[in-house]
């Protein structure tokens, strides 16, 4: 039996935002498997407009009849909007509900109510702070790692599905890879990839670069994503974007940076299977719901990661990554760095290392267990 669904989604397209992007290549797998997909981004008419963009959403399930509806929910994707969290009560009455969420447990709406005074309302599942009435409403309330599953819990009482996701680039047959390390120049090619924004902590690996530089004088950093995204608007991206390169010409390095802007996926794919080692300084630290520490892992990419408040047991340093202890600090970023370039044993350590645990993010097994989910779901709703 096709199964038809609803998926609802920001705004953004892909190339601006990593939910988006996630939900558009979870549909194509998902055809792939028998279940048809009709997307459904909720775009606000005008700029603000997001319970007209909620009721229209809602409009189109109903013109449409899907079996059941399935929410992509991150507060950035809807700009931060409480009025998506509203879209079960547009819907037609019966409509099974999944939502995902990929970002919880730091956001509320509205921000000026104090904590306990929203523990009440989600222990009865009558509201939820973040999400409004979708983890409420929702049959099914899917996570992608354990710790947004624990933070539900918590709150709510009620047990997540735990659906990791998969890296959002995939290994693909090369071309020479000499030809895309030539392109770069030098004899060691680091690599950074994915969007460019201030919580990302470029600007510090750009000042650990001329420490990296002495130890290895033929290092090459490049840079490979967009600057303008969901979360970053065209002309705030502009002004990062000449932020980094002034900066990059203050430590000297300029020669040494490649800013690639936004690359189609095979392109990336290529710049990573011809990389010698990644990093992902990120500010608030990086766990294995990163798409972009899953992709580098895949492609057997030695990478360097910060580490965030709650560390993340599944990453271990020098045995899958190399962990930068200390966050939004270049001299941690650039020791961290330095065991990879110094140690050949340890980069083929955690290439390995990485490949492994990657094994276990693949998107035939997220589009396995969205099937099970989905038609768990009906089955309870027909009962």
């Amino acid at each position: 039996m096709t199964i038809r669904t609803a998926m609802i989604t920001g705004p953004a397209p892909a190339h601006l935002d990593g939910v988006s992007d996630y939900a558009e290549r979870l549909a194509g797998a998902l055809g792939g498997a028998g279940v048809e997909v009709d997307a459904v981004p909720l775009r606000p008419p005008a700029p603000g407009r997001w319970l007209a963009a909620t009721v229209a959403a809602a409009e189109e399930v109903r013109r449409t009849r899907p079996d059941l509806v399935h929410v992509q929910f991150a507060p950035s994707a809807y700009r931060f909007s409480a009025f998506p969290g509203l879209l079960p009560r547009l819907l037609p009455p019966g409509t099974p509900l999944v939502t995902t969420i990929h970002e919880y447990g730091w956001w509320t709406a509205p921000r000026w109510i104090p904590g306990p005074a929203w523990r009440p309302l989600e222990k009865l599942r009558l509201w939820d702070r973040e999400t409004a009435l979708l983890v409420p409403a929702s049959r099914a309330v899917v996570v992608t790692n354990p710790d947004h599953g624990a933070e539900v819990l918590r709150r709510t009482g009620r047990r997540a599905v735990l659906i990791p996701i998969a890296p959002n680039v995939d290994p693909v047959p090369q071309a020479d890879r000499a030809e895309t390390r030539g392109r770069y120049g030098g004899d060691f090619l680091l690599v950074f990839f994915g969007f460019v924004h201030p919580v990302k902590g470029v600007r510090y690996l750009l000042d650990a670069l001329p420490a990296l530089r002495s130890i290895r004088p033929g290092l090459r950093l490049v840079v490979a994503g967009g600057f303008t995204s969901q979360a970053l608007p065209e002309g705030e991206a502009r002004a990062f974007r000449r932020e980094l390169e002034a900066l990059a010409a203050r430590r000297g390095v300029e020669g040494a940076v490649t800013f690639t802007g936004y690359l189609p996926a095979p392109e990336v794919s290529a710049l990573l299977a011809a990389a010698d080692g990644a990093v992902l300084p990120f500010t608030s630290g990086v766990s294995v719901k990163s798409g972009a520490l899953l992709a580098a892992l895949a492609h057997g990419v030695p990478t360097a990661v910060t580490v965030p408040d709650e560390p993340d047991p599944r990453l271990r340093d020098g045995e899958n990554v190399v962990a930068i202890p200390i966050r939004r600090d270049a001299a941690a970023v650039a020791f961290a760095v330095r065991r990879l370039l110094v140690d050949p044993a340890l980069r083929a350590r955690l290439a390995a290392g990485g490949r492994a645990l990657a094994a276990g993010h693949t998107w035939p097994a997220v589009v396995r267990a969205h099937v099970a989910l989905y038609e768990r779901v009906l089955a309870d709703a027909v009962r």
